[in-house]
């Protein structure tokens, strides 16, 4: 018993130290995203780290300085603290850590200026704000503002609403639009739009897929399978048309992100398992979907 404690607090060491790495990388992508292509080209960054840009950007027009680093920290820190009480403490204390360091980053780090085309910009600084997200996503946490507020309705609801993110973004860079004209902010929308897709494409957390099992060995898979994950799976008996002979078909419905794991299992108790699976669009019912830590 106290091998396995000891083996399990390692364990937990281990995955919070990932989580740290992770949270620093993201912080350090999306300041270089930020300072190396986004704001040279005049380009509105996303979230509460793009509202924060806006008011300096407004600030200065009215001769009043209004530090970005300061403003992300005092957007973020309300609702680091609502979604705390409502998510988890780890996964607060993450994110916060991670907005904190976007801003002592922006203020400590200078980096040369890549390239001069609008375009190239836009494509590779969206793509590589949008991989930070999704570093610091990987960690098991947010880069705060509205990533928080996406995470905690995705939670409650199991959908992902990043498509609404960014109608937000596009809300705030209307805004920009009239400020610092129509031009940067239409092209700041296809650099968040670049954004958007990259998280949706690599962070799979709340997509679901179908795995169907065609097995003789239904009990064993069965006890296997719900021995290790909370989702439901339903068995009726089959033939196969070429062979004839009596089998079973499992079906279960998973996170996406479960699959390859889900699969290995199958195979190890049944080697002949036939396993097919197929991307579910909307699912209906109650779906078991593992807690943020």
């Amino acid at each position: 018993m106290k091998e396995k404690l000891i083996d399990f607090k390692q364990k937990q060491s281990i995955r919070l130290l990932f989580s740290i790495l992770c949270v620093i990388f993201s912080a350090l992508l999306q300041t270089y995203a930020l300072k190396v292509f986004l704001r040279p080209a005049g380009l509105l960054s996303s979230g509460f780290t793009g509202l924060a840009i806006l008011i300096n950007v407004i600030g200065s027009q009215h001769q009043i300085q209004i530090p970005v680093a300061l403003m992300i920290v005092l957007l973020n820190l309300p609702v680091a603290i609502l979604c705390g009480k409502s998510i988890s403490t780890k996964f607060t204390i993450l994110s916060s850590l991670q907005f904190a360091c976007v801003s002592i980053f922006l203020t400590v780090f200078q980096f040369d200026i890549l390239f001069d085309d609008i375009m190239l910009n836009i494509v590779i600084g969206g793509a590589v704000y949008g991989l930070g997200i999704v570093a610091a996503l990987v960690g098991n946490a947010s880069t705060g503002g509205t990533d928080f507020i996406a995470l905690y309705v995705s939670n409650k609801t199991g959908k992902s609403i990043w498509t609404y993110v960014f109608v937000y973004n596009c809300i705030l860079l209307c805004i920009f639009g009239f400020v610092s004209g129509w031009e940067r902010a239409g092209y700041s929308i296809i650099m968040q739009f670049v954004s958007t897709k990259v998280i949706e494409s690599l962070y799979r957390r709340y997509d679901r897929s179908t795995i169907q099992i065609t097995s003789k060995m239904p009990e064993e898979i069965v006890a296997a399978y719900t021995k290790k994950y909370r989702h439901g799976i339903s068995v009726w008996e089959s033939y196969g048309g070429y062979s004839h002979q009596k089998n079973y078909m499992l079906n279960t419905v998973v996170s996406t992100l479960e699959v390859k794991e889900i699969a290995h299992l199958i195979l190890s108790v049944d080697p002949r398992a036939i396993i097919n699976v197929y991307r579910t669009d909307d699912f209906y019912g109650g779906f078991y979907r593992k807690p943020i830590d």
